[in-house]
């Protein structure tokens, strides 16, 4: 029987807050307000057998509140970002210009001293491949956009590149089903909106 991998993308804080990478800020609550307005949405996913989450605060959080109960994955943990960590876009660009441009141009440069984009993507894709499929059909995994963009490169075996061009939104869902080197993407149908304030 193939594995059915839900992830739902961890709330986020409020939106005048600029992204910063593998960023630790705990749920705000801009982002329990929309946890709460999708609830409902999402709550059927606790029936899953098996349901984890990154060990960020914010997937943790996103989890709880919607009543997974899940088991924090290291593996799931954003890319390690070396010397950029907690910084935004801009500040990395302001700091190390020609370094954030290598970065983006190449995805296996590491210029920040942390992971590079393949390592990542590997990283996230072994766990997606050793889900135990005997202990049921069903799982579900609270990450952050970043992680949930990863498994979605691997599962769909697309170049490192692309891992740009994929845009994953906060109470997203995101389903992938089969079994370790044979992912397929699966939508079902229209994922809750969260209005963004």
């Amino acid at each position: 029987m193939p594995l059915r991998v839900t992830f739902v993308a961890a709330a986020r804080g409020t939106a005048l807050l600029a992204e910063r990478f593998e960023d630790d800020r705990p749920l705000d609550q801009g982002g329990w307000d929309e946890v709460q307005r999708v609830a409902g949405a999402l709550l059927p996913l606790a029936a899953a057998e098996l349901r984890y989450c990154s060990p960020t605060p914010r997937s943790r959080a996103t989890g709880a509140a919607l009543g997974y109960a899940p088991l924090v994955q290291l593996a799931l943990r954003d890319c390690d970002m070396g010397r950029w960590r907690g910084l935004t876009p801009a500040e990395a660009m302001a700091r190390e210009p020609e370094a954030v441009d290598a970065w983006l141009a190449d995805p296996r440069s590491t210029p920040h001293g942390g992971e590079s984009l393949p390592a990542f993507i590997s990283r996230v894709g072994g766990w997606l491949d050793t889900r135990p499929a005997d202990d049921g059909g069903r799982i579900v995994a609270v990450a952050e956009p970043s992680v949930i963009r990863a498994a979605l490169v691997y599962a769909l075996k697309a170049p490192p590149q692309t891992y740009w061009n994929i845009d994953v939104r906060p109470l997203s869902t995101t389903t992938v089903t089969g079994r370790a080197g044979r992912w397929n993407l699966r939508f079902d149908g229209v994922p809750a909106q969260v209005p963004r304030g």
